[in-house]
């Protein structure tokens, strides 16, 4: 996001240009000094936020102010909070064994209720994604050759294995990185895709049928102990990017984003005009089929060819982002509590 774009959409069957306003990263104060990594915008003035030692936060004029929020006396780190509305958000912790657990409020933060508490003692959770209010999906790194997925269908009062008959088996040591909590990214009302790393190579696992089978692809990022995808989105059911690196090297950008064009049976490597650094998130910008951002620590990119050519956004980097649904604003959360607005423009 770093310059004026031209866009071209079919509205009406008539071509009209569409111009989006360079974006821009507005500063804001959030009150604490954690290591914020889950952020979900649900309007262009209520967003909710977290991280480390338990925080919770949540923005109801725009990120002016942000509250923090009581969920629990125990110091977990809330790598991922998914909201649904104003009042109904969900929290993953992440951590080995019962440290991993789901937490649900559904009158703003004022009360939380424990869903789920990670039964296996080598267990790690690491993301979750929503298709609806009752439906969703938790991913966590693989256990014994087995990769981890759970599933709820209505509203995480539960939560179920995936059957294990669906799922491929898990490279050795293969997982996902717990960095923004967008690792598993969900379309219409069935897909959903799983980004790995931390193995000898950067997978991606898909299922048409809300997690019931899944197929498996190789993709050309980067692989190893640190490195692999971090985040994946898709704008309909056959485009979508990929997008990591190497975290401990969050300067370089190495063969770290990928592209598809059919559901994520295959990927293509971006290497001319790539991104800037290593990123944690990818997202698309609503409303759109072209325009996409990434973030990192260090900094972020936009690009509006779906993924093909990246600018740097000028400004600082986070750890994640998340766009509320008109797509005029959205909000990054990062280390030391920092939080920034970024403002797209609106369409004119």
């Amino acid at each position: 996001m770093a310059s004026k774009s031209i866009m071209t959409v079919l509205l009406a069957g008539a071509a009209l240009s569409v111009v989006v306003a360079a974006p821009r990263w507005t500063a804001q104060t959030s009150g604490v000094a954690a290591t914020l990594r889950g952020v979900s915008a649900v309007s262009d003035t209520v967003a909710w936020a977290s991280g480390s030692g338990s925080t919770v936060l949540r923005t109801t004029d725009g990120g002016q102010k942000w509250q923090a929020l009581t969920v629990t006396t125990e110091r977990l780190d809330f790598r991922d909070v998914d909201a649904i509305d104003a009042r109904t958000a969900s929290l993953l912790s992440i951590g080995t064994g019962p440290a991993s657990r789901i937490y649900k409020t559904t009158d703003a933060g004022a009360t939380w209720t424990l869903q789920y508490t990670n039964p296996d003692p080598q267990g790690f959770l690491d993301a979750m994604a929503f298709w609806d209010a009752t439906h969703g999906i938790v991913v966590g790194d693989s256990v014994n050759g087995a990769f981890s997925i759970l599933l709820t269908v209505d509203g995480g009062k539960t939560w179920t294995p995936a059957p294990p008959a669906g799922l491929p088996p898990a490279l050795a040591g293969e997982g996902a990185f717990a960095a923004s909590g967008t690792n598993v990214t969900v379309h219409g009302a069935n897909d959903a895709w799983f980004a790995t790393g931390a193995a000898s190579k950067a997978r991606v696992l898909h299922t048409r049928d809300r997690g019931r089978s899944w197929t498996i692809a190789d993709t050309p990022l980067i692989a190893g102990k640190s490195a692999g995808a971090f985040s994946i989105a898709f704008r309909d059911a056959n485009h979508g990017v990929v997008v990591g690196g190497d975290y401990q090297k969050e300067g370089e950008a190495v063969d770290n984003l990928a592209v598809t064009s059919d559901g994520g049976r295959t990927w293509t490597l971006v290497k001319e005009r790539g991104l800037s650094g290593f990123r944690s998130l990818v997202s698309y910008l609503p409303g759109t089929k072209v325009s996409v951002i990434a973030v990192g620590p260090q900094g972020a990119d936009w690009s509006e060819d779906d993924g093909r050519t990246w600018t740097p956004i000028e400004g600082t980097g986070f750890h994640t982002f998340s766009f509320s649904p008109t797509g005029r604003v959205g909000f990054g959360a990062g280390g030391k509590g920092s939080i920034g607005k970024l403002e797209t423009g609106p369409l004119r």
